[in-house]
Formats: C-alpha cells, sequence, structure tokens
C-alpha cells in the first residue's frame, strides 16, 4: 500500500473519532441532562486526547516525506497538501494541553448555561480565566511554529490566509460608514407602519413552520434533524447534520431566522463532495465560507420582500391565523428588515450585526495578545457598545459580555468569520445575478436554480482551493467588501 494511501485511511480514523466527538457535543447541548455534565466532560477529554495522539503519531512524519515522493495524480497532491496542513496544526500542541483545553472548555461551557440566566459574572469569569490563558498559550506555541502573530496563528485555524492587518483594515473602513448608515435607516424607516405580532405562537407550531421551511430550502431530512439548545448552532457531521435553534413564544420570526440560518450552514455541510468525505480536502473551506453560507441563506434569501411572499402563508396555516394582518408577506418582510440596534448578536438585524462581531474581534484580539485581562471585559464591552451601537451594557452580563458560547470552550479567532461570511455571500450574490434569476426562483418557491449555483461554485470545491481561489473563480475576484456596502444601501436606502 501506498504511504498517501496509508495517510488516508488514517485521516479516515481521526474522522470517526471526530464524528462521536460531534455527535457528543451535540448531546451536550440539547439533550443531555445536568447530572451527566462531568462525566461527559472527561470522556470527551479522554476522546480528544486520543486523537490528538493519533493526529501526532511519530510515524507520520516518515509517511509524509514518502507520500510526497510518490506519484500522485493532481488531486492526490491537493489532498495530501490539505492532510499535511491538518497533521500540522495538531502536532504543534502538546497532548496535554489539548486533554486541558478540553476539560475546561466543557466545564466553563457547562457552567455558563446556568451562569447567563443567573447574570453571574463573577462566577462565570473564574471559569472563563483558564479558559483564556490555555487559549494564550496555545497562541504563543501555534506563533512560534507558524510565525504568525499570537491572534493570527488562532485566526489561522478559522481562517487560513486571513491577518488581523487585513481584518483592521476591513473594519475601520466599515467603521467609516456603519454607524451613519444605521442612523440613516432608523431615520427612514421611522415613517413606515410595521403591525406588531400579537397573542403568543406555541413552541410546536413554530417548529412545525421550521420544518417545513427547511423543506422549501432542500434540508436532507435523511441526513439531519432540528432541535433545541441554549444557543443555535449547526453541529454533527455531513451525513447526520444537527441544528438547533431556541424558541421565543411572542415572536416566531427569532427562531425561524435562526433556523434559516443554520439550515445554511447544513447545506453546505451536505453538498460537501462525497468523493472526499472523511479527508480534510472534502471539508469546509473556512469558517468565512461556512458562514457565507449560513449568511446568504438567512440575509440574501430569506430577509426578502420575495421570500417573505412564500413564508407569509405558511405562517399563516401553521398558525391558523389566515386573517391575522401581522402576518402578510409585507408585514413580515418590514419585521424582517427591521433596523434597530439591541443587545443580542443572533437576533441583530443585518445592518448592526457587524458592529456586534467588530467589538467581539477587538476585545478578543486584546485579550490574546494581552493588551486588556479577562476582569476588563464588561467595561470595554460597554464601551464599545456605546460608540458603535449607542448601547448601555453597564451590569448587564447575560445580554452584554456572556451573550455567546465561543469563549467557553478557546474559540477565540472565530468572530470575524461572522462579518467576512457577510461580505461573501453578498458577493456570491452580486455573481450569481448575473446567470441565474434568483428573483424568479425564489417566486416560485423553486430554489433549485440557486442551490446549482452554490453547489457547482462553493459546495463542491470543498477545501480544493484557497479562499481567494475559490471566491475569485466564483465571482471573478477576491473579497471586495464594496458588495456588501453596495448590498445594505440598496436594501435598506
Amino acid at each position: 500500500m501506498s504511504y498517501y494511501k496509508k495517510l488516508e485511511q488514517h485521516a479516515r480514523k481521526l474522522s470517526r473519532l471526530d464524528h462521536l466527538s460531534a455527535i457528543c457535543g451535540w448531546d451536550q447541548a440539547a439533550m443531555m441532562p445536568s447530572g451527566g455534565a462531568e462525566a461527559r466532560s472527561e470522556a470527551m477529554a479522554e476522546l480528544a486526547v486520543i486523537s490528538h495522539e493519533l493526529s501526532t503519531a511519530p510515524y507520520l512524519e516518515e509517511w509524509f516525506a514518502s507520500a510526497e515522493k510518490e506519484n500522485l495524480t493532481d488531486e492526490q497532491r491537493v489532498s495530501l497538501a490539505a492532510l499535511k496542513r491538518q497533521w500540522m496544526m495538531h502536532n504543534i500542541l502538546p497532548a496535554e494541553l489539548v486533554e486541558q483545553k478540553s476539560l475546561l472548555g466543557s466545564q466553563c461551557e457547562h457552567a455558563w448555561r446556568t451562569q447567563r440566566p443567573a447574570n453571574d459574572w463573577e462566577g462565570f469569569k473564574k471559569n472563563l480565566e483558564p479558559v483564556v490563558e490555555l487559549a494564550r498559550q496555545e497562541a504563543a506555541i501555534r506563533s512560534k511554529a507558524t510565525g504568525l502573530s499570537l491572534y493570527d496563528a488562532l485566526l489561522d485555524l478559522y481562517e487560513p490566509g486571513m491577518t488581523t492587518e487585513v481584518l483592521d483594515r476591513i473594519f475601520a473602513d466599515v467603521k467609516t460608514w456603519l454607524p451613519q448608515l444605521i442612523q440613516d435607516v432608523q431615520n427612514k424607516q421611522q415613517a413606515e407602519s410595521i403591525e406588531p405580532l400579537t397573542s403568543t405562537f406555541p413552541i410546536e407550531q413554530q417548529k412545525a413552520l421550521s420544518l417545513n421551511v427547511m423543506k422549501l430550502l432542500n434540508f436532507d431530512f435523511d441526513h439531519g434533524r432540528l432541535d433545541i439548545s441554549t444557543h443555535p448552532f449547526c453541529g454533527g457531521v455531513p451525513t447526520d447534520v444537527r441544528i438547533t435553534t431556541r424558541y421565543d413564544e411572542a415572536d416566531f420570526t427569532s427562531a425561524l431566522m435562526g433556523v434559516i440560518h443554520e439550515t445554511g450552514h447544513a447545506r453546505y455541510e451536505q453538498g460537501l463532495p462525497k468523493q472526499w468525505r472523511d479527508l480534510p480536502v472534502g471539508q469546509a473551506r473556512s469558517m468565512g465560507i461556512h458562514e457565507s453560507q449560513s449568511l446568504f441563506f438567512e440575509m440574501q434569501l430569506s430577509r426578502n420582500v420575495d421570500f417573505a411572499q412564500q413564508l407569509a402563508p405558511l405562517a399563516q396555516q401553521t398558525f391558523g391565523r389566515g386573517s391575522d394582518t401581522a402576518l402578510t408577506a409585507e408585514n413580515i418582510n418590514a419585521i424582517n428588515t427591521r433596523v434597530k440596534p439591541g443587545y443580542i448578536r443572533v437576533d441583530a438585524d443585518e445592518v448592526t450585526y457587524p458592529a456586534h462581531v467588530i467589538l467581539r474581534y477587538e476585545i478578543e484580539r486584546d485579550l490574546i495578545e494581552r493588551k486588556i485581562e479577562v476582569t476588563d471585559i464588561p467595561v470595554i464591552w460597554d464601551e464599545k457598545m456605546q460608540a458603535y451601537l449607542g448601547i448601555d451594557t453597564k451590569g448587564n452580563f447575560k445580554d452584554g459580555c456572556m451573550q455567546d458560547i465561543h469563549w467557553t470552550d478557546g474559540s477565540f479567532g472565530y468572530f470575524p468569520s461572522y462579518t467576512l461570511g457577510a461580505m461573501y455571500a453578498a458577493q456570491f450574490m452580486a455573481a450569481m445575478k448575473q446567470t441565474v434569476d434568483v428573483k424568479s426562483a425564489i417566486t416560485s418557491g423553486d430554489l433549485s436554480p440557486v442551490f446549482a449555483w452554490l453547489e457547482a461554485n462553493v459546495w463542491s470545491k470543498g477545501c480544493t482551493l484557497s479562499t481567494d481561489e475559490l471566491v475569485k473563480q466564483a465571482t471573478g475576484e477576491t473579497l471586495n467588501p464594496k458588495y456588501f456596502q453596495a448590498h445594505l444601501n440598496s436594501r435598506y436606502l
């Protein structure tokens, strides 16, 4: 057997361990009783160690050296490069740090689920501080091995090729026009009436509506499911995608938009190249591209007056409220495109959303680079929320710096992907409209032309191209944030 084939077999073994870890993680968030937390944390930490030991096995270095000398196809060469990157990423960290990161992350995340509703910043801080310290240690190790800055070394895990230099430039530009845009849109919308949602929307009916919309979006229910969790997410594996949402009986649109967002993630996973399943080359390109798919579904498609024409009859029928004027297409669209600065990132409209991301990016960048400490977060959070969105968060930790799950398990470097994703999504839509009649596809209820374009240009590529190459092949140029600005101006002004 060739050394490349040995490496493929090894990667598939690791992929199956990752499969188990992903499903255990979903269960921990959606189904596990609270009493199982300690044992589950220990089990997942043990699984992480086993996976890490396999990923860093001493013989792999020889296998890679030998495989690089073999007569491989171009596709195998691309696959080998992805395998080697994954191996190098794993090989950087010592096993004890991996175990501690998994254990402390699981404990911090589980405690957060009760500490956040209790607004218990002091309790959460004690759990977060060791997680941050481990993240700093990881950043230092990765920085030394890659030559990247501390924060860039973590950013590289989610956005290969992206740097703080580029992000700082992009976000600095956004901050020059976003505050005025937010104000202009609010001024414009003051004259636009919205009929508020009334009464309650039972959770079972909301779930039924969500499932019907997922069908409209061609979600494959033979390879996925919908559940409830504290924080909406898309987990599992491409053959078994688990998405979750949270319901508010006073407002069905919140959960529905969350479901549509996560369905975008799920369709990307379900559309990844099957011939590369269980290999790194068959995985998602980056988290920014992943977010581009969820935000394409949520922002580009569903917060659109044409899509509201599909949603309205489904909502009226599901809730048995055919005469409810709040459930007309026009009113649903007005609700879904209302711009109002708020506390919660996942509930934010697409105009104010970038401010939430920039705030988090700036805090976590400075945290990893030891310019600030965990104890400083609430004050800095409040200062930035007031500066960017005019919102006071003093003393309101649960709706402020405790609202996200990402930092609980040490996922620093992830947040920029959200706004990068929005920018990629706008650019993909602009390119798609050159060859696809998107409006007709939406109004007909047959979105297959839209999904065919995404499958051909994004999903099927997996990790065979760099982010820049993928975006350039799909749109004719690398990331250009001006498409995002143009999209917001066009839709809202």
